[in-house]
């Protein structure tokens, strides 16, 4: 059976009066449009006349057809354009170049639309907002939602349609994190929260969803509202992940339902304390020093008897000896102590001290040589200053600095800010003996000495306390106020 040729005879079919020719003609070229597109582009226009003609009755065959065309041509948007008018007869569900490729232009103008949207309507709702707080008007409120509501609705339905069969597609292929991925990108937080319940694996969805709303959410209310959703999910599964939820409410600044979480891990048995412990030292890790201060100022108070005694009584049983009870009391304190202990920071920052110091394996001959053979150029001599300081960063290790004062003081200018401000470097979170190691450098009542070296001591003496940093700010902040430099 020989093949076809040519396409001008089906094009042909365009010009006749029946509407039953024309939609088999449209028939015809649908078939045969990625092999002759070329020659059915030089008649896009009489396609183009029966979309438009409100009393053809295929219309959308007559946009597909055209969408078709127009895609070949390298015209995306008038195909998209063409693809949306298509209706049901653009079938997300086929696999070909055209439908992806159409798919995905669809997915992007759907999440500028979207995302422009909600934009636009948080943008709305606050100003609306505050206008009805300051008048104190309800009437003004509900007109503050409504317009909101209205922001979200600007979007195209005929876009929707097609996401939502996408959607579709995606769950019914069993696509979850594709869906889960094209839902945060378009601000569905519906689609979210179903591809995560529908998954069949709902932990590692939530995981999964929890790092692409971190990561990849550029919004900030979005992301808010989906780490709401995370945070409820993970509270519904049989075995909540603490960590995870913790994890969600720091991005969420929420650092009372923090305390909440860790005082009831601690209320728990030894495991649940345990975790307990791990999601302290996990803050103290990730989470900024004004968190961490917040939650263990959330945390109940030390002074728990009464509230110890009538939980352990109640969990006892009336018969069980007073003994028994303040035990649990005295338990749970313990406990509490060691997390506030662990939010300070000061365990984190002894164990990692303890680890650089005894793991520290620099080579002092190689500084030592560097020096030996560069000891005429500032530059080479502020190098192997910080050379030094990245090397024994944190392990306290300051025996180079010491045996080359000399050496040391020739630097002039930002070289002394820099050779002095890199103590604080090497000495990194030892906070304990920090005003003892940077006495001869720091800012003296009655003495006059180097303004470059006063700075870096006050810059190492910042170094030192970096996230532990609540009892030196006053005097850093008093010594800039007195400045006179």
């Amino acid at each position: 059976m020989v093949g076809i040729t040519s396409a001008v005879g089906v094009i042909a079919l365009l010009d006749e009066e029946q509407d039953q020719l024309k939609i088999f003609a449209l028939e015809k070229l649908n078939a045969i449009v990625d092999l002759f597109w070329a020659e059915i582009s030089d008649s896009i226009a009489k396609i183009e006349i029966l979309y438009e003609d409100e009393s053809f009755a295929q219309r959308q065959l007559a946009a597909l057809v055209a969408s078709k065309v127009y895609y070949h041509l390298g015209e995306f948007d008038d195909a998209l354009s063409f693809a949306l008018g298509a209706g049901a007869r653009f079938d997300v569900n086929l696999k070909s170049e055209f439908v992806d490729t159409m798919v995905a232009k669809c997915i992007d103008v759907y999440v500028r639309q979207k995302s422009a949207a909600t934009a636009s309507s948080l943008k709305r709702k606050g100003k609306e907002a505050a206008a009805a707080v300051e008048k104190g008007s309800e009437a003004a409120a509900a007109t503050a939602a409504a317009a909101a509501a209205d922001g979200e609705q600007a979007v195209d339905p005929r876009l929707e349609a097609i996401v939502e069969r996408m959607f579709e597609r995606c769950f019914a292929d069993r696509e979850y994190k594709q869906a889960l991925g094209i839902a945060l990108e378009a601000h569905r937080i519906d689609v979210v929260e179903r591809a995560v319940l529908e998954s069949g694996d709902v932990p590692g969805m939530l995981a999964y969803a929890q790092q692409l709303a971190v990561t990849v959410v550029q919004s900030v209310a979005f992301r808010t509202r989906v780490l709401g959703v995370l945070v409820r999910l993970y509270k519904g599964l049989a075995r909540p992940d603490h960590i995870a939820i913790c994890q969600c409410l720091i991005h969420l600044d929420q650092a009372a339902q923090v305390a909440d979480t860790l005082d009831g891990l601690l209320r728990g048995d030894a495991d649940a304390a345990l975790l307990a412990y791990e999601i302290a030292f996990e803050l103290v890790d990730s989470a900024s020093q004004k968190f961490t201060t917040r939650v263990r100022g959330a945390l109940p108070p030390r002074d728990i008897k009464a509230e110890g005694t009538a939980a352990a009584a109640a969990a006892g049983g009336a018969g069980e000896g007073a003994g028994e009870v303040d035990a649990a009391a005295t338990e749970y304190a313990a406990r509490l102590d060691k997390v506030r202990g662990v939010l300070t920071g000061e365990l984190t920052a002894s164990l990692e001290l303890e680890f650089l110091y005894r793991n520290n394996k620099t080579d002092l001959l190689v500084l030592k040589n560097t020096r030996l053979a560069t000891q005429r150029n500032s530059v080479c001599h502020a190098a192997t200053v910080i050379a030094n300081a990245f090397m024994h960063a944190g392990t306290t290790v300051d025996v180079f600095l010491r045996e080359n004062l000399e050496w040391l003081g020739r630097a002039t200018n930002w070289a002394k800010f820099s050779a002095t401000a890199s103590l604080g470097v090497i000495h990194r979170g030892h906070v304990k003996e920090a005003q003892k190691l940077l006495a001869p450098y720091l800012p003296a009542a009655g003495v006059t000495g180097s303004a470059y070296s006063e700075g870096g001591s006050l810059y190492a003496l910042g170094l030192i306390h970096a996230g532990h940093g609540l009892d030196v700010t006053e005097y850093l902040l008093q010594q800039l106020r007195a400045s006179s430099t």
